[in-house]
């Protein structure tokens, strides 16, 4: 009788990537996580139960195939692996690394249960960045269908859409307003976290698509969508973001050095602020910075302000446990000596002679009954009050689309309240022929959000172009 050979035994750790240090990452603008080697990325992908019905793909917002990809990893595919994701996802060096996968495929994975997930975005990285030594492979694009289709903005949602509909068989144009294509892949995200070379690396690819990008194209200014309905394309899709920041209309909030965060990140990223006097894009921060906020924004901010060699205090108005930003980000943050203050609040702001904030008045927090987002309410404890001297201040509490669209589109409806276009389940607006998604549909989220609506969209206007006549 042959013998059964044992099951080998399953790995509960999951891979750690390797990081810079600390000390040393707090001083530079280079890329924290250094990625797997190839080592790693094989042990890791040995930790893939390859199971039958795989949860993970159920909790991915653009339908990766990840067993399948994690196998041609485990087999040394490596050009079979990053096709596999591509057939899906057309950014899986921006996903790889700014994805929160944590909460959505790898929540998922069955191994949770006994230990750590697999680590799909880690993977997903690796296979991104070996195709990107080693040359893209271009799929074939179907048929043409004679059909023309406009995209507004070059983020995360329009870049899906386009190469979607462009592999369909439609003529594609993107239309950014911006000198640059990305997003807020390229303004909003630091290069610690996201190099901006791995963007360009993306978007060059949907440009070997054929996708047609032209940049400084203001939709709303330039042309408005009715405009470009009757200039010949057969339909829109609109991916423009959510780029409008929002305040809190506390006295003394127009002071000079209190920046909101999209004007402070696009400094940073996209005017290159870090590389001063390089490039000429100064920034004056002083020595105390405070960041008003929770989310990942808040925590690119003060990281930012870090590196830029300020003493940074983030300011939040709930406790630890109800920060939004990814438990990762909080985590780096820490680690290069990021200070928090929880449970507090800004009540109003004070200048020098010369028109600068030089201190800010605040109240302590408790935290009550929970409120619409489904976490508890901070509550002003009477008496409270305390001042901080500061040089900076940073106010990341979130962002609202630029309404240019909407007021110059008759007929498109939109939520007054919130600025953001109403759409139906796969992106349909008000107007015949026109779509949107990601930020501009739903109001600030992730970037993997914004891509899922950008490709159910896609789905939804193939169908559409191909009923007409």
């Amino acid at each position: 009788m042959a013998e059964t050979k044992p099951k080998p035994k399953i790995k509960k750790e999951a891979i750690e990537m390797p990081k810079q240090e600390p000390k040393v990452r707090v001083k530079n603008f280079n890329e924290v996580a250094l990625g797997y080697s190839e080592e790693q990325a094989l042990e890791e992908a040995t930790r893939c139960l390859q199971c039958v019905k795989p949860q993970c793909v159920a909790g991915c917002p653009v339908e990766v195939p990840i067993p399948e990809f994690i196998k041609c990893i485990k087999e040394k595919k490596y050009a079979e692996g990053i096709a596999t994701i591509k057939s899906k996802n057309a950014l899986p060096a921006v996903c790889g690394r700014v994805c929160p996968q944590e909460e959505q495929c790898q929540v998922k994975c069955v191994l949770g249960k006994i230990g750590e997930p697999v680590s799909i975005g880690r993977l997903e990285r690796y296979l991104a960045d070996w195709e990107r030594d080693h040359g893209f492979q271009l799929p074939e694009n179907a048929k043409p269908t004679g059909k023309k289709v406009a995209v507004v903005g070059a983020g995360p949602a329009g870049l899906t859409a386009a190469a979607d509909l462009i592999k369909l068989g439609h003529e594609v144009t993107m239309f950014e307003a911006l000198h640059l294509p990305g997003g807020v892949l390229i303004y909003g995200i630091p290069e610690f976290r996201l190099p901006k070379a791995i963007v360009r690396n993306e978007v060059a690819y949907i440009q070997k698509l054929g996708v047609d990008l032209r940049l400084g194209n203001l939709v709303g200014r330039i042309h408005t969508i009715p405009e470009l309905m009757k200039s010949g394309y057969d339909a829109v899709f609109i991916g423009s973001g959510a780029g409008l920041p929002q305040f809190m209309g506390l006295p003394g909030e127009n002071l000079g050095g209190i920046y909101s965060a999209n004007e402070f990140l696009i400094r940073v990223n996209l005017m290159k602020g870090y590389a001063f006097p390089e490039y000429d894009t100064p920034l004056r921060l002083g020595k105390h910075v405070v960041v008003i906020g929770g989310g990942n924004v808040a925590m690119d901010c003060a990281r930012c302000s870090m590196r830029l060699g300020a003493d940074v205090c983030l300011l939040y108005r709930r406790s630890r446990e109800e920060l939004p930003a990814r438990q990762e980000e909080i985590e780096n943050a820490e680690e290069e000596g990021l200070v928090c203050k929880f449970l507090a609040a800004p009540l109003k702001f004070t200048g020098d002679e010369k028109g600068w904030v030089k201190a800010m008045e605040c109240q302590a927090m408790e935290l009550g009954p929970p409120d619409a987002s489904g976490r508890r309410r901070p509550v002003p404890i009477k008496g409270s009050e305390f001042t901080m001297e500061v040089d900076t201040v940073i106010i990341a509490i979130g962002q609202t689309p630029n309404p240019i669209i909407q007021r110059t589109t008759e007929g498109l409806v939109a939520d007054p309240r919130r600025g953001t276009i109403t759409v139906d389940e796969n992106g349909k607006t008000s107007l015949e022929g026109v779509y949107a998604g990601g930020d501009v549909a739903t109001g600030a989220a992730t970037v993997i959000s914004a891509m899922g609506m950008g490709k159910k969209a896609a789905k939804a206007m193939h169908e559409y172009l191909m009923s007409k006549k």
